[in-house]
């Protein structure tokens, strides 16, 4: 169990590339400025990645590091809560583990509380993993991986004349609907797989300094 006071200062910035089993534009993300609604199939199946540039939890350097999260919920079961598996990099030592754990499952203040749905809703996770995470998120092209779970490449961007934003890197930040090629998931609790549905590029800043609303 972490010993991090939910006071604790901390900041980590970087880039965030998502896929999930919607058609593309995902009806999830707010379009034009206007909230997005319902999963296409009413059950939202994705991965999630961040490659962190810089930042650190107190005094534990996080730079360099990356986060890979799986997830499915249904639209129809009561408060929709996420169910999740979480794979940290292997390269984090024991203090950097803590810290990331910490951060991404809601255990301190700030941007979490905000924007990710598993923290300020109800949610289930399964396991906690450290893996080989291997992410390059070039723009329209990216891909990542975390050992031989998870796997994700993106073809190309989405066209379009609309501003599409995302809750999890931030309605404020500019991002970018991309589709993706195939994408393979294999837990024991969590398998899927699919092609050609949507995902979203952009670049996350997440701090101890934004205001919990949860």
């Amino acid at each position: 169990m972490s010993a991090t006071s939910p006071a604790t200062t901390w900041r980590i910035r970087g880039t965030y590339l998502e896929v999930c089993n919607c058609e593309a534009i995902c009806p999830c993300r707010r379009i034009d400025g206007k909230p997005g609604g319902r999963s296409t199939y009413g059950e939202c199946m994705g991965a999630l990645s961040w490659q962190i540039t810089d930042g650190a939890l107190g005094e534990v350097d996080l730079s360099s590091l990356g986060v890979v999260l799986v997830i499915w919920y249904s639209d129809d079961e009561p408060g929709s809560p996420w169910t999740w598996i979480m794979h940290i990099d292997e390269r984090a030592d024991r203090a950097q583990r803590a810290a990331l754990e910490d951060i991404f499952t809601g255990r301190v203040s700030g941007s979490p509380w905000n924007q990710f749905r598993w923290v300020f809703k109800p949610s289930n996770l399964l396991a906690i993993v450290q893996s080989r995470i291997e992410i390059d998120h070039t723009p329209g092209r990216g891909w990542f991986r975390a050992g031989s779970q998870v796997n994700v490449r993106i073809v190309g961007p989405v066209e379009t004349e609309s501003v599409v934003t995302c809750l999890m890197p931030g309605h404020d930040r500019a991002g970018r609907e991309v589709i993706a090629g195939p994408v393979e998931v294999d837990h024991e609790q969590l398998r899927f797989s699919y092609t050609g549905r949507c995902g979203y590029e952009s670049t996350f800043d997440y701090s101890s300094a934004a205001a919990q609303t949860g």
